[in-house]
């Protein structure tokens, strides 16, 4: 059967005989099913060497576009500084366009002054005006990633980042798990209603406490900066006398702890998002109970990849799902 390297190409890069690899190309009977996987794992190889050819001196340019708070997209942007040079051959560089709080029409314009863009990876809401820009992006040949939240009706040729669902009913079974059979209510504190990723979060923690008996009070808009977040989480631990524990999807977990210490009330467990500088510190002080973590490094690494994948300077890849990491004190990656 026709193949994109000569049956030559494949013997040699296997070591073995030009007869035995077209056996296996036109899938005869015969064959060892470790001899395939030789011959499988060579035209990989030759993938990679074809690959490597083609990023030789060619130059990227990629913006990460991101509304989210500082402490995360210091963090991200750490992450994609340190994953450029695995590019090389390569030369990327990167710009940012980072901010705490803003509209959906602040997002939009951001996206539709980019010029000069090899691609994007994007953390925005889930809104029509910003998949209508993601998809003018699109359209001019700027691919767009999004990360940790989704522009699902878009054009983005990705979504990279956790099972958010998953992460959702992860937190649920943890936060039950440590209250045991206290009725203690929980707090889940969201930065907005417009971001997808924490919303399918916040309904995979919902689904998995229905019927456990307990009060899920919601508080949201509160962008994880912590100014806003303390005032929405005193308001609803005044309100809501039997939450001693809290879910956060959306950061602000200083502020938060802040709260329960101002009216004297104990946070009985925390379950956060992200190992950033904040959560690291507040992990070690004791006073948030677990992290749900990925591997920004990662992460930065499969996003630019897509990137590349795109422009044809990479071979195609799936993207698969990050793995949560759930990291306690005892295990907190350096």
């Amino acid at each position: 059967m026709p193949h994109r390297y000569k049956v030559r190409e494949i013997a040699q890069q296997s070591g073995l005989s030009e007869a035995t690899v077209d056996r296996v190309l036109n899938d005869r009977p015969g064959v060892r099913e470790n001899t395939r996987a030789e011959v499988a794992q060579a035209i990989a190889d030759l993938d990679k060497q074809r690959a490597q050819l083609r990023l030789n001196g060619r130059r990227f340019l990629i913006d990460v576009v991101m509304q989210t708070p500082q402490r995360f997209s210091d963090a991200f942007r750490a992450a994609v500084e340190a994953e450029l040079p695995a590019f090389a051959p390569a030369m990327l560089r990167a710009r940012f366009h980072l901010w705490e709080s803003g509209t959906t029409a602040q997002m939009a314009d951001a996206l539709g002054k980019i010029r000069g863009s090899h691609g994007v990876v994007l953390k925005a809401q889930d809104a029509p005006e910003v998949a209508e820009a993601v998809d003018r992006l699109v359209g001019s040949g700027v691919p767009v990633v999004t990360y940790t939240t989704d522009v699902p009706t878009s054009t983005r040729c990705a979504y990279v980042g956790i099972d958010n669902h998953g992460a959702g009913v992860t937190a649920a079974y943890l936060v039950d798990q440590w209250l045991g059979s206290s009725p203690s209510g929980v707090l889940i504190t969201l930065s907005g209603p417009v971001f997808r990723g924490e919303g399918e979060r916040e309904v995979g923690f919902r689904s998995a406490l229905r019927g456990s008996g307990r009060e899920v009070v919601e508080v949201s808009d509160g962008d994880g900066v912590d100014a806003t977040t303390k005032r929405l989480v005193l308001d609803a631990l005044r309100r809501h006398p039997g939450v001693e524990a809290v879910y956060s999807p959306g950061g602000g977990n200083a502020a938060t702890i802040a709260a329960f210490e101002e009216i004297g009330r104990v946070c009985r467990v925390l379950v956060a998002h992200d190992l950033d500088a904040d959560n690291r510190r507040l992990l070690r002080e004791g006073k948030v109970s677990v992290v749900l973590h990925n591997d920004l490094r990662a992460d930065a690494r499969v996003a630019m990849r897509q990137i590349l994948q795109q422009h044809g300077a990479l071979p195609s890849e799936p993207v698969r799902p990050t793995p949560i990491q759930v990291i306690t004190p005892y295990n907190v990656p350096a």
